[in-house]
């Protein structure tokens, strides 16, 4: 009973299993498919074309998804189809998620978006060329995006949200000063590029109004809170860093660091003090204020003031890395039901639950009803045929998913044989290009000998413009050297103007001061003969006075006491006046002598200041006179450079003519071809540098200073009148013999007047009258036969072109007609003067030329009726004549088939009426056969090549030629069937010949087979030749090539 019980517990659960090996492939793709489809939904509602931020739920559904698949390859697969570089907004919302992607996503985000780093790095560049708009601020965004890639591959140990420690951010430098400064340096950059974008949006927003509330302005703003996450922890790492090296490193090696920081410093806190006045910000992100002086470095303690600034997003969700992440590694079919455990219940039912402490207890078990047990047993016969229908079920399917198998391994066996048909094919492309790719390495060996020639050329020319750099560079600073002299001699003109000024200013002083000592001299002579007057005076009177006093002695001595004292007083009276007088004149004597040191000290003075003015004045004067003398030098020297380099230009010039002169004698350049389109350009080229040339040769004789047009016209003008001999030449190898022969001496012709001319340019006195005229007129004259040489179609007019059209295909309808009229008046003739073989065969030959007829004259119908549709679908407004002009090119490849068709059939015509005639070679009708062949698929091939492949018309046309083919091939089988014939008729008799006869008549055969071998051979060169040129003049006639500027 154990063994039913466990086996009854087996067989239930076996099921799951084998649903579980053939669906978990199945749910495996199916869940990477929604998966997928997940994403590439929430990519195209995060990255569209609506000026709006991106909302966020569509960015975390990204984010999610490269945890999820632990990568980035969905993303990149579904970015890589939107059209990011023809829409500026939408690669902008792109930046912003792919910005978020790098940030907050998985890891490998950043090393599988460094395969599409050439990508963003190019389309930078392209939307840099503009200067506005988002096309600028998608530029400065993708340089961000392609520094921060670079900044977290060379250094991995920072993650993409920069979150460090500072025990992680001391193991990245790896304790070394020389990774510590180069650290800093890449933080520097990085900070850089996160400003460059800061500052781009801002400037790129009208402030003075509320942007931050419109849907635009929200799409601009939205990317910096990125930006201010990353600005945040890089301003922290750079200060952290920086006490880091100025502990380790002298403070002037870091003062490029400094100054750096400093900067940086200034424009991080103006941008987050005006990021936190947003109103868009102030609800999505909490910007920290960076302190109000920058961090002394030079002070190891600042270290311990510096306070990371913390960035706060309020009611930020969850982290990616926080969410449930389905793990496909435990995939089970729920859908299979369990055993009910009720089947082991009723097990415990049948033999009691008792048998675990009594498992021997028969009383119980017999008496057990017998019904239960038939119940038993049918439920568990009934889930036994269940279990066996589902078991016969997943034969069924097995067998069929067997027979599925079968199918396809026949179909691979199906693909596997055509494979190998396709491999025996290719085997023989294989040799077919072999031979080809040894044709093709001889034209490289021949190629590379040019190509070396041509190096030899461009080296040259690279070695020429080297030193016409040099005397550029020269002659620049001769310019320079000349401005400094006129800056020089215009300060120290100043400088004789300011003395000239101060000596006049002396000058005035010592008038003044000359007039003030006359004064003074004057004042002092007129002081001092008043006193001397008054001295004069004074003595009169002192002798009066004694005279007076001799007079009253006399008179005292008469009158004794009477008037002694009258005369005591009076004597008082005059000594006080005595004394009076003696002290007045003491003064004007002290004043006179003090006038007179002063006198004395105000003419040396001037007299010392004369001497300092003559001597400035002269030193100024010699100061001039060396400049002056230092101008003529540089003047001379800066006169010969202009004309050293004006003459280095000429003889470049004429190196470069002679070169060409040179290369059209060397035998290599034979196998060069050109057009006379390109060679008329070149020479209208040439001219037209000619005029400039003498334009700038008349402004350098009125001016020396103008050289440098000058050298620029003769550089000029040498090239494109070397490249004019060089295209003349390649030219006159296309053309005919009598044309090329003029044209060559053309052109040499032209080469030696230009030589001529810059033979007279070389020499100063010759310059004047170097005549420009005889040159010119070379080139007007190769000019006028590269006109001549030029495709005739090409100078048709619109009307003449059009008409021309209809008329070569009414002619060619003309020309069949009148082939089939003088076909079956051919076979007329023949009817009635022919008779036996020859008349079958006559009959025969015009019969299949007559079907070859109807059929080119259906081939041409159907031709009108396609081009008809063409001209009618591709003119639009435009009238048919037109429309033929508009596509000259294609019409003229169908006038040209129009023609050989109806020549063809002329020829073919006059070939069997030759035939018919016994006159005629079985041979000439063949290939006029195989001729109009090859005619009607160039009238196909011109028809077809503008038509739609679905018309009517063309699928006419295309069987007309099918029956132009086998009509061909009929008469190509009739022509051979009856040459055959007639040749039986001519049987050899050799009964009548003898042994010598015969082996004459051997040797004879012989000779003529070699005669014919001989000639057989010489006829095939001929006819190749023939071809050659063929294929040259209808290239010539038709414009092949026209397009291709060069030699070949």
């Amino acid at each position: 009973m154990d063994r039913v019980k466990s086996s009854m517990q087996q067989v239930p659960n076996a099921i799951p299993k084998v649903i579980r090996r053939t669906g978990g492939a199945n749910s495996l793709e199916l869940e990477k498919e929604n998966f997928e489809r997940g994403q590439a939904v929430s990519i195209n509602k995060a990255i569209n074309t609506q000026e709006v931020a991106v909302k966020e739920k569509h960015a975390r559904t990204c984010i999610l998804g490269t945890h999820h698949e632990k990568g980035a390859h969905t993303f990149w697969a579904a970015v890589n189809r939107l059209p990011l570089s023809s829409n500026a907004v939408l690669c902008w919302k792109f930046c912003h998620v792919f910005h978020k992607l790098l940030r907050d996503g998985h890891p490998n985000v950043i090393k599988d978006s460094m395969r599409n780093k050439a990508d963003l790095t190019d389309m930078s560049r392209m939307w840099g060329h503009l200067s506005e708009g988002y096309g600028k601020l998608c530029s400065i965004y993708l340089k961000l995006l392609i520094t921060k890639m670079e900044f977290h591959i060379k250094n991995p140990r920072f993650p993409g949200n920069l979150q460090m420690s500072n025990r992680q951010l001391d193991e990245a430098g790896e304790n070394d000063v020389n990774n510590f400064f180069q650290l800093t340096v890449e933080m520097f950059d990085y900070l850089e590029c996160e400003l460059n974008l800061f500052l781009g949006v801002f400037s790129s927003l009208d402030m003075s109004r509320s942007v931050s509330v419109t849907a635009a302005g929200q799409c601009r703003l939205a990317p910096l809170i990125q930006v201010i996450l990353d600005c945040s922890h890089l301003y922290d790492y750079t200060v952290k860093l920086l006490f880091k090296l100025h502990s380790c490193l002298p403070a002037d090696t870091l003062q490029g660091h400094r100054d750096r920081f400093q900067e940086q410093f200034k424009k991080l806190k103006s941008l987050f003090y005006r990021s936190s006045n947003l109103q868009y910000f102030k609800r999505l992100i909490q910007i920290p204020q960076l302190p109000e002086n920058p961090p002394n470095f030079l002070r190891a303690s600042a270290l311990s003031e510096h306070i990371s600034p913390v960035v706060v997003i309020p009611a930020e969700s969850s982290s990616p890395e926080s969410e449930h992440v389905v793990e496909t590694e435990d995939l089970v079919d729920t859908d299979i039901p369990v055993l009910p455990a009720a089947v082991e219940t009723k097990f415990d039912d049948l033999f009691g639950t008792s048998a675990a402490t009594d498992p021997f207890n028969f009383n119980s078990q017999n008496g057990m009803r017998k019904d239960d047990k038939d119940r038993l047993i049918e439920q568990l016969t009934r889930e036994i045929q269940a279990l066996k229908e589902e078991l016969e079920s997943f034969r069924l399917e097995s067998g069929r998913l067997c027979q599925a198998l079968r199918g396809r391994v026949s179909e691979l066996e199906a693909e596997l044989a055509e494979q190998s048909h396709l491999r025996m094919q290719a085997a023989g492309e294989s040799e077919f290009l072999k031979a080809e790719l040894d044709d093709l390495r001889r034209v490289k060996e021949d190629t590379e000998k040019e190509q070396r020639s041509l190096t030899e050329i461009e080296r040259k020319a690279q070695a020429n413009e080297q030193r016409y750099t040099k005397l550029k560079e020269k002659y620049t600073e001769l310019v320079q050297s000349h401005a400094d002299l006129l800056r020089k001699n215009a300060e120290v003109t100043r400088q004789m103007t300011v003395a000239r000024a101060a000596q006049d200013e002396v000058e005035a002083v010592r008038k003044e001061m000359q007039e003030k000592v006359k004064a003074a001299q004057e004042v002092a002579d007129r002081q001092e003969r008043e006193q001397l007057e008054q001295l004069q005076e004074l003595q009169n009177e002192l002798v009066s006075s004694r005279a007076e006093l001799d007079t009253l002695k006399t008179t005292v001595a008469s009158s004794q006491q009477a008037s002694s004292e009258a005369m005591s007083s009076q004597m008082s009276t005059l000594e006080s006046e005595k004394a009076e007088l003696v002290e007045t004149l003491s003064k004007k004597e002290s004043e006179l002598t003090v006038l007179g040191e002063e006198l004395e000290r105000v003419q040396t003075s001037l007299a010392s200041e004369r001497e300092s003015g003559v001597k400035t004045a002269e030193a100024l004067q010699n100061q001039l006179n060396e400049k002056e003398s230092r101008e003529q030098a540089l003047e001379s020297q800066l006169v010969a450079a202009r004309w050293s380099s004006l003459l280095a230009a000429v003889e470049e010039a004429e190196r470069i003519i002679q070169d060409s002169l040179a290369q059209i004698d060397d035998p290599a350049h034979i196998s060069c071809t050109s057009s006379a389109d390109y060679l008329a350009s070149r020479c209208q080229a040439s001219l037209d540098s000619m005029d400039r040339l003498h334009s700038a040769r008349e402004a350098f004789l009125s001016d020396s200073t103008g050289v440098s047009e000058l050298v620029r016209a003769v550089t000029q003008c040498g090239h494109l009148v070397g490249d004019t001999i060089i295209q003349g030449s390649a030219t006159s190898h296309m053309v005919p013999v009598e044309q090329a022969d003029a044209l060559s001496e053309s052109v040499k012709a032209c080469g030696t007047e230009a030589l001529a001319l810059l033979g007279q340019m070389k020499e100063k006195d010759s310059l004047a009258a170097a005549d420009t005229f005889k040159l010119k007129a070379a080139l007007e004259g190769i000019l006028a036969t590269a006109e001549k040489l030029r495709p005739r179609g090409l100078e048709l007019q619109q009307g003449e072109l059009g008409d021309l059209v209809e008329q070569e295909m009414a002619a060619t309808s003309a020309a069949v007609e009148s082939a089939a009229a003088r076909i079956e008046e051919m076979l007329n003739k023949s009817r009635a003067v022919d008779t036996g073989i020859k008349m079958e065969v006559n009959e025969r030959i015009l019969a299949s030329c007559t079907e070859l007829m109807q059929a080119i004259k259906e081939l041409i119908l159907s031709s009108k009726d396609l081009q008809r549709d063409i001209v009618e679908s591709g003119r639009g407004a435009a009238s048919m004549k037109e429309f033929y002009a508009k596509n000259s090119r294609w019409t003229e490849g169908l006038i040209s088939a129009s023609k050989a068709v109806g020549w063809g059939a002329t020829v073919m015509v006059d070939a069997a009426d030759l035939v018919v005639q016994g006159k005629g070679k079985f041979e000439e009708l063949m290939v006029c056969s195989h001729e109009i062949a090859a005619s009607t698929a160039q009238l196909v091939a011109a028809s077809k090549v503008k038509a739609d492949k679905d018309s009517a018309n063309l699928h006419r046309l295309q069987q007309a030629s099918r029956g132009v083919t086998q009509a061909t091939a009929a008469v190509v089988a009739s022509t051979k069937s009856g040459k055959s014939q007639i040749e039986e008729t001519d049987t050899m008799d050799f009964s009548s010949m003898t042994l010598t006869q015969i082996k004459r008549q051997e040797m004879d055969a012989q000779v003529l087979v070699l005669e014919l071998e001989t000639r057989l051979q010489k006829e095939r060169e001929r006819l190749g030749e023939l071809r050659k040129k063929h294929y040259e003049l209808a290239g010539v006639a038709e414009g092949w090539g026209e397009e291709e500027e060069g030699t070949g």
